[in-house]
């Protein structure tokens, strides 16, 4: 199985809230992520054809952001990818026809409010400092913003938490616009890219047919 078949199984289990695919997270990007009022839960699918060289990273970008964590995998992964989780990630197996839970996913009690706050725009997190009342914060920089993130007391978590859900929430209407513009903006280029590609091969014939054509001069030593 590839990674659209195992989507397409796994979207229907996503109930309430939004989902979205191929979230920029730390230094990945989470396949799918199931976001609600109430958690935020990251997927990572694994098809026959992928391998399992990035888990460490993914796992790491992700236990700083998500609540519930799940690996979407193929039976061909399973014993070789439980060694590589902690017991609160859970694990679902796919067969052609549904997803099997090999085991839940636990709460994750190791989210950081830096890598949290990354899913933000800048000015968004910054809007959010500002209206708890830490003053200065509108001309820091991102590093800066990250370091008072990692610093300072003054913000709980689940309230950060709670902010970060309901701006992704909310950008999603346009998200799914954007998404919509770029697809008919790729179909209205396709045709173009063809001619451009087939002219770019015709003209690659001539040259090798004009340098086939060619004589060759030769080299008489005396």
């Amino acid at each position: 199985m590839n990674d659209p078949e195992i989507r397409t199984l796994l979207y229907p289990l996503l109930q309430d809230g939004i989902y979205v695919d191929e979230l920029p997270t730390g230094t990945t990007r989470a396949d799918v992520v199931h976001i609600t009022p109430h958690f935020m839960h990251g997927y990572e699918v694994k098809g026959d054809g992928d391998t399992l060289q990035r888990v460490e990273n993914q796992l790491r970008c992700y236990a700083e952001v998500y609540d519930f964590v799940t690996f979407v995998v193929t039976e061909k992964h399973v014993s070789k990818l439980l060694p590589l989780l902690p017991e609160w990630v859970g694990v679902l197996v796919a067969s052609a026809t549904d997803l099997r839970q090999h085991r839940p996913a636990l709460y994750n009690a190791t989210v950081e409010p830096a890598p949290l706050a990354a899913l933000l725009l800048l000015e968004e997190v910054k809007q959010f400092l500002l209206s708890r009342g830490l003053h200065g914060v509108s001309q820091m920089r991102k590093a800066e913003v990250q370091h008072l993130l990692r610093t300072t007391r003054a913000i709980p978590l689940s309230h950060l938490a709670q902010h970060v859900r309901e701006r992704l929430i909310l950008r999603m209407p346009q998200r799914l616009l954007d998404r919509a513009e770029r697809k008919r903006e790729r179909q209205r280029l396709a045709p173009l890219r063809r001619k451009l590609k087939q002219k770019r091969a015709a003209t690659a014939g001539k040259r090798r047919r004009k340098k086939a054509a060619k004589p060759r001069s030769t080299l008489f030593k005396k």
